[in-house]
């Protein structure tokens, strides 16, 4: 109940045989929304006879089946959690997505424009690249032979795990910043600042490397790899040993300009060139075809049979060509530009994996078809299967396909890095200066431009193509880390909400005047009767009925919550174990199985534990609901965890090398600035019911998290 006490209090009333008198009280537990709270307690016969003759302040009520407890409430200090520095900052969480914590017309905030039609533009155009073109043949040729489709529809498979993650925390959460926003939340600061800082890696390295990869496909056009007009050829630095694109510099600064105008014109391109790309890959589908039944589709009459290298070997074709569903991803960094987040994003995702997944199952059906997979060539495989057919135009077709591919996935990796950069700008970890939105076009403009400029530079002055490798990092990690933040949210959800300051000074003045309300209302002489009565239900709840019926459920669930974390952990370590040592080959066979049955073991008994225990009730009020719900949990999150964690470890030591190097600068970046400036340095931790009512109290109002 909230407001004053009643004030029809007698001193004089008794209730002998009520069966739950309701009593003004002072202490008990803490209560930050009102000074008076309903209690149950013991009928009033059974309270010790030497209290029944003391002149007590009761109250008779109708229902009569209550104690009414007064509740002071204390200082924020006490009631709160005030998280510090060193190790303990690492662990921050930021307060999840609601309608409270973003007020309408903020300066930072982007504007909605995005429909389910542009996000699978979007997501389409940055995950389909001219790599389809490409690796078709080298994973026909090396690992699948004919089974490449499976190889895809493993791939697929896999890819649809993080896709069901992304989804719904996605819906729940549709801010920008994708994993980086969603690890805050769930995991912690430490661990979203690396994702973030990773990711920042991921597209800068992408878009560069993409735009490198356009020039010699523009080439064909002109005749030949030397063929480009003089200012936009590659050109050698001698004194440097250094080749320079000004073709991809060019490209990349398009982009970014076009990226500036605003969000439904650049989607509106990109979806334009996507559905171009669609139609040269639907030609490849359908022409391919014709060709296939008019000659018996030799490619599966081979001897080696449709799994020349074994089950092996198409598995490991799946693991190569995951990378061709990264890309996805994007969809989610746009959160907080779709009109219909909750219904939007979900149907965005998901269409545009299963329309990926479909053109690349069928064009692999189609080439592997066409020719003999040790026949395929590995740099022109689509053309040079049309070309032995009698038709050598159609390589300038796959060529402009090609170039449609790789210009749209150009936007797709830029697009993403300047919302990660403004998130992590309005949570204090990078200068502010990332964080400002353009008045008119509504999206970072500033952090487009910087993005723009670091990607145009690498672009121009170095062949990025060794550094490719560290753009699966920062996905492969986001990936990961996703599916940890679904098994926290249903398990054990963030059960305390950051209270910033200058909330706390308002609560507290608001406080005090309800305190004073309270004494004028029950006058002096209130103290001393409340005494008598804390003592009188002190003494009561000693009785173990009582203390059942009060903190048990409270205690159970606090042991399931403990369950649930060590279970998680459990998991964490054992596909860590499992993983290393499966990939690990210097190590004597007994030992690596030794290993991976201690791995295997830590992973299945965490798994059974959180199949036995219950999903946390606090799921169900997380963020934004009405969205979608992510199925098969634990089991599918697991899943998503053991088989991103596996092509971690096996991208190469070159590869970690290089992208440690780059975590370790963020790491010093991380103490010197983001840990001193983040915005939850100086807030108070206070619980979710508690703070329930802070936000809905008068002081409170205009707020924004």
């Amino acid at each position: 109940h909230t407001g004053t006490p009643p004030k029809n209090i007698s001193r004089s009333q008794e209730a002998t045989g009520a069966e739950g008198t309701l009593l003004p009280l002072r202490g008990g537990p803490v209560h930050s929304g009102s000074a008076w709270c309903l209690f149950f307690a013991l009928p009033w016969s059974s309270l010790p006879s030497t209290r029944k003759e003391r002149n007590l302040p009761l109250l008779n009520s109708t229902s009569a089946t209550r104690f009414l407890l007064h509740l002071p409430r204390p200082a924020l200090s006490v009631a709160g959690r005030k998280m510090g520095g060193g190790v303990r900052a690492l662990m921050r969480r930021k307060q999840v997505d609601s309608e409270r914590t973003r007020a309408a017309g903020s300066a930072h905030q982007l504007r909605k424009e995005l429909s389910v039609t542009q996000l699978v533009a979007i997501g389409v155009g940055s995950t389909i690249g001219a790599g389809v073109y490409v690796l078709v043949g080298t994973v026909a040729r090396e690992h699948s032979g004919p089974a490449l489709t499976l190889s895809f529809l493993i791939a697929g498979i896999a890819a649809a795990l993080s896709a069901f993650c992304y989804a719904e925390l996605a819906s729940r959460c549709p801010s920008a910043g994708s994993a980086y926003h969603y690890s805050y939340i769930c995991v912690g600061e430490g661990v979203a600042w690396l994702i973030g800082w990773a990711l920042i890696l991921e597209y800068t390295i992408g878009g560069s490397a993409v735009a490198r990869g356009i020039s010699p496909n523009l080439a064909l056009f002109f005749g030949g790899q030397d063929s480009l007009p003089w200012i936009l050829a590659r050109h050698e630095l001698p004194w440097l040993d250094i080749v320079v694109d000004p073709c991809a510099a060019f490209l990349v600064l398009v982009v970014t300009g076009l990226l500036c105008v605003g969000i439904k014109e650049s989607s509106f391109v990109q979806g334009v060139v996507t559905v171009l790309n669609c139609f040269v890959m639907l030609f490849v589908i359908i022409a391919g075809s014709y060709i296939g039944f008019q000659t018996g589709w030799v490619g599966y009459k081979v001897a080696g049979g449709f799994f020349p290298y074994g089950v092996n070997g198409m598995l490991a074709g799946s693991a190569t060509v995951f990378f061709a569903y990264i890309g996805f991803d994007s969809v989610a960094s746009t959160a907080e530009e779709v009109k219909n987040p909750q219904r939007d994003l979900p149907l965005g995702i998901g269409t545009a994996l299963s329309i990926c997944c479909s053109l690349y199952m069928l064009v692999s059906v189609v080439i592997v078809g066409l020719v003999p997979y040790f026949a395929m060539d590995p740099d022109t495989p689509i053309s040079s299967a049309f070309a032995k057919h009698g038709m050598q135009w159609a390589m300038y077709l796959v060529t402009t396909g090609a170039v449609l591919a790789l210009c749209s996935t150009l936007m797709g990796s830029i697009l993403p890095q300047p919302r990660i950069l403004m998130a992590m700008a309005r949570d204090g970890l990078l200068p502010s200066f990332f964080s400002d939105v353009h008045k008119k076009t509504q999206v970072p403009v500033k952090s487009t431009i910087v993005t723009g400029i670091c990607a145009a530079s690498l672009a121009f002055l170095m062949d990025v193509s060794q550094l490719a490798g560290m753009v699966s990092v920062g996905t492969l990690l986001a990936f990961t880390i996703v599916a940890v933040s679904i098994l926290i949210l249903r398990y054990v959800p963030p059960d305390e909400v950051p209270l910033p300051s200058s909330l706390q000074a308002s609560f507290r003045l608001s406080q005090g005047n309800d305190e004073e309300k309270l004494r004028d209302t029950l006058g002096d002489d209130h103290g001393q009767g409340a005494s008598e009565i804390s003592d009188v239900v002190v003494e009561s709840i000693k009785d173990p009925l009582i203390e059942k019926q009060l903190y048990a459920s409270k205690l159970d669930e606090k042991k399931r919550r403990n369950t649930a974390a060590c279970s998680i952990a459990s998991i964490c370590i054992g596909v860590l174990i499992l993983t290393t040592s499966a990939s690990v080959t210097f190590l004597p066979f007994l030992v690596r199985c030794f290993v991976c049955a201690f791995g295997g073991l830590l992973l299945l008994v965490g798994l059974g534990m959180l199949c036995w225990i219950d999903q946390d009730d606090g799921r169900h009020s997380f963020g934004h609901s009405g969205g979608f719900i992510c199925p098969f949990v634990p089991l599918l999150p697991v899943m998503c965890i053991l088989i991103n964690t596996y092509l971690l470890i096996n991208l190469g030591g070159g590869t970690w090398m290089r992208v440690g190097v780059w975590l370790v600068m963020g790491v010093f970046v991380y103490i010197f600035y983001g840990r001193t400036h983040s915005s939850l340095t100086d807030v108070v931790y206070v619980p979710v019911a508690q703070a329930n009512e802070i936000y809905g109290s008068p002081s409170s109002s205009g707020f924004v998290a």
